[in-house]
């Protein structure tokens, strides 16, 4: 089925660099709804699509938590125009960005930026940054977040360029500005009080998204607002709108972490309060006067996950979770939100409050706890985005391992497509590439057959992930692959997966190879996974052979340390 990405003529040359957003034939061989029940069992071709309800469902049940999450009491008490810049917060519900913009101005005007330098080339090896799935997932997200922002009274504004070329002339265009705020009750603001600040966005922490948000503080400091396009009855003096920052990624804050971000320990600890959802008004209108709002690109649809902060809140698995968390094939083995979570279409806040409300209205059972701590996990490799910055991204990592790994291009190319000879390796990485998607087991154990059966950089597998993955974020997928790697804050270095013995495990009946490998279907179920020569070479020989010795040493972390690669 074709991808294709349509863009307006006057942006279609940002789209095209490189040729890196492209279209592309990708085939979907997704369960049938015929399937549903028997998540394991092999299923016709069709296309299945997370999650698996129709637009009026999906709609039915967003509104509840909408509904949930609104507040009758929130008052503005602001002037003129304030700005919100949407990056990885492609939401509405629990946008504290959104809701000090509300709270601070008269009109609020939100923008998405497409940036170009999000579709040129990862750093080392000149992958495309963003792959053609990934872009229509956000595609997706964007369509979504307009219809809930026009629900509430406001509209997206599209814009193709750098935010540090677009943000400014807009800020200078409306001359927004907000006034002094008393800190409300329902706030955690310790730092909300005097500001200009015209533009309000969500932060981030790797060092790419914090060159862009430096760029646009400097682009907005060199704007002047006069008293009259500010609106301000108080002063005579010009003045330059600033990007106030806010923190919102995670389900603890930053702010109140019980240790410096520095002094991070290398496990996960669960010891502090966890905020409460921002409740926004029913009504965030009225919009800035735009003419032109800009249009989001089409696209000709043929993916499973539906982007969009409405598909994210039709998800409810809790009641399964534990007991699929470790499955390979079907569209219920896990919760799926970490496309969402990744995109900033679901807030971890509200994961976290909706668990609590199963608990209390139904059961606290392993599967609540699981999702839970799968969250935390995520939060910790944002935190240790901040306490190791770009050595995540080092050949040696935060731990500076020196080691040598070969950057054989052909042979890496094996592993990318999917024909190293060894079924379960090859039906993962065909996986990924057809769906944006891998299991949180696969995803450990294609790791561990690149960088120690392979001997290859883990740096390549970090970058193709990078490319691929639905549910992309720099923390998550880098922080995963250097511990995967041995060169994370982790000091255990046996991480070796043996897979006859992951096969047996997790694949007995070769369902999963052969969902993704047709050409193994006609074997009998205990040769799928071992064809031997009825299928390709195997490019290398197996570190450890088929022992079953050296596996398990990860075992019992393998299916925890995962930062929701894939939850």
């Amino acid at each position: 089925m074709a991808v294709s990405i349509i863009l307006p003529p006057s942006s279609l040359s940002l789209w095209r660099t490189k040729k890196l957003i492209y279209s592309t034939q990708i085939r979907f061989r997704i369960m049938s709804s015929a399937s549903k029940s028997h998540p394991q069992s092999v299923a016709s071709s069709a296309v299945y699509q997370v999650p698996g309800l129709d637009s009026h469902e999906m709609d039915s049940t967003a509104d509840k938590p909408f509904e949930r999450y609104s507040s009758n009491t929130a008052k503005r008490n602001g002037k003129g125009v304030s700005i919100v810049w949407f990056r990885n917060d492609l939401r509405v519900l629990d946008n504290e960005a959104l809701f000090k913009a509300w709270v601070s101005s008269q009109a609020v005007l939100p923008v998405y930026c497409i940036d170009p330098r999000l579709f040129q080339t990862t750093y080392y090896f000149g992958f495309p940054k963003t792959g053609a799935l990934r872009a229509q997932f956000i595609i997706e997200c964007l369509a979504d977040l307009k219809k809930n922002l026009m629900k509430k009274g406001l509209n997206l504004l599209i814009q193709h360029g750098k935010p540090e070329d677009i943000l400014p002339s807009l800020a200078k265009a409306f001359g927004a500005h907000t006034v002094k705020l008393t800190k409300p009750s329902y706030l955690h603001t310790a730092h909300f009080q005097d500001y200009s600040a015209q533009v309000y966005a969500h932060k981030e922490t790797c060092s790419e998204e914090l060159q862009v948000e430096r760029s646009v503080a400097r682009g907005l400091r060199q704007v002047v607002l006069s008293p009259a396009q500010g609106n301000s009855s108080r002063s005579s003096s010009t003045h330059s709108p600033k990007l106030q920052l806010i923190w919102g990624s995670t389900l603890y804050h930053l702010d109140d972490l019980p240790f410096s971000v520095g002094s991070l320990p290398d496990s996960v600890e669960a010891k502090c309060t966890i905020r409460g959802c921002i409740r926004l008004p029913t009504s965030l209108g009225p919009p800035a006067s735009v003419d032109d709002w800009g249009i989001i690109p089409s696209v000709v649809k043929g993916m499973r996950f539906l982007g969009g902060e409405t598909a994210a809140l039709s998800r409810d698995l809790l009641k399964i979770y534990k007991e699929t968390r470790n499955g390979m094939l079907g569209p219920d083995y896990s919760t799926k939100f970490s496309p969402w979570l990744a995109s900033g279409s679901l807030s971890p806040r509200f994961i976290y409050e909706e668990v609590k409300r199963y608990e209390k209205e139904r059961l606290a059972n392993d599967s609540t706890y699981w999702v839970l701590f799968e969250l935390i996990w995520r939060d910790y490799f944002r935190f240790i985005s901040i306490k190791y910055g770009n050595s995540l991204f080092h050949l040696g990592g935060p731990r500076k391992v020196e080691k040598r790994w070969h950057q054989d291009q052909k042979l890496f190319e094996t592993w990318r497509n999917g024909c190293t000879g060894y079924p379960l390796i090859d039906a993962n990485m065909k996986e990924l590439s057809a769906s944006g998607f891998m299991s949180n087991r696969g995803r450990q154990i294609v790791c561990s057959f690149l960088v120690r059966d392979m001997g290859i950089d883990w740096r390549m597998g970090a970058e193709w992930f990078e490319t691929c993955l639905l549910d992309y974020d720099p923390c998550s997928n880098y922080g995963n692959w250097t511990y995967g790697a041995g060169v994370g804050n982790d000091p255990r270095e046996d991480r070796y997966f043996s897979i006859p013995k992951q096969a047996q495990t997790y694949d007995p009946d070769g369902e999963h190879v052969a969902f993704w490998v047709p050409e193994l279907l006609p074997l009998p179920k205990e040769k799928r996974n071992f064809p031997g020569k009825s299928y390709i070479e195997q490019v290398v020989p197996l570190k450890f052979g088929s022992s079953n010795k050296h596996h398990s040493q990860r075992s019992k972390y393998g299916g925890r340390h995962s930062g929701l690669g894939n939850r």
